[in-house]
This record gives structure tokens, C-alpha cells and sequence, in this order.
């Protein structure tokens, strides 16, 4: 699921504030999501990256290889309804994810599943770089 945590809007333009940095990186990560790149997804976690179920960036890799095989398809509706700064090195998001995806095992074309969660993900810079140190994620619905 944390491939959804990679979803957002259209980054601003040439706009270089925090905010369109952040906006960018997860645009990049809903890119790297829907090509179903593990390498592209995960290089926007930080070593010191871990989710709410205990995970690291390693497992948490893991896990997106599994998600990666049994959905060949994974096309994502997202929306940032929230990101804060609390300093100038860290933000917090909340996202909301729509993913429609094809089931791998199946080969009827109209096979689909659709799920929505809402994540919350803090970011933090390093480097100069927006890496996700933590997110949480959970079932949503559609608002």
C-alpha cells in the first residue's frame, strides 16, 4: 500500500518553495507507484524511515514487490488535503488516495479493484532532498 503513499497533485510550475518541493516529491513517487518502480518508489525514503506498523524502508520495499506482482496495472486519483510545515526541514501531508488496479491472476480486462486510503506521511529534508521518515495508512472513503 505504500505505493499509494506516492500520489498527489501537479507540482507548481518553476515555484522552488518548500511546499512545491514536497508537492514534486510526491508527484514523483505517484509516478514511480503507477510504473510500478520499486527502485524509483522507495529512493524518496529515508534510512531513518518507519510506518506506523513497524516497518523500515527495507520491508517496506518488500512488501511494495509483493503489492507490485499481484496488481500488473495501478492507476491512482490522489489529493493533498493537508501539508504543514512545523519547521523548516520537516512536513507533514495528508493524502487521500483512489487506486484502481487490475488483478495479476486474472485475465479478464473488465477484473477490477478499487480501494481509497488516507495516509499520513511526514517528510523531512536531508541533503537537500524531501525523504518520508514515517506514514501511516489506513482505509479510506471518498470525500
Amino acid at each position: 500500500m505504500m505505493a499509494v503513499l506516492f500520489a498527489s497533485v501537479a507540482a507548481c510550475g518553476g515555484d522552488d518553495t518548500p511546499e512545491a518541493q514536497v508537492r514534486r516529491t510526491i508527484e514523483a513517487m505517484e509516478v514511480a507507484a503507477e510504473e510500478r518502480d520499486v527502485g524509483d518508489l522507495t529512493q524518496h525514503m529515508s534510512p531513518q524511515f518507519r510506518d506506523a506498523y513497524g516497518r523500515d524502508a527495507k520491508e517496506l520495499s518488500q512488501y511494495v514487490r509483493g503489492y507490485f506482482i499481484a496488481n500488473q496495472s495501478i492507476h491512482l486519483l490522489t489529493r493533498i488535503s493537508d501539508l504543514d510545515f512545523p519547521t523548516k526541514d520537516e512536513a507533514t501531508a495528508k493524502v487521500t488516495v483512489a487506486m484502481v488496479s487490475r488483478e495479476a491472476d486474472q485475465s479478464n480486462a473488465w477484473n477490477l479493484g478499487g480501494d481509497v486510503y488516507d495516509f499520513d506521511v511526514t517528510f523531512m529534508r536531508e541533503d537537500g532532498e524531501w525523504k518520508v521518515t514515517y506514514a501511516k495508512w489506513r482505509s479510506g472513503a471518498l470525500r
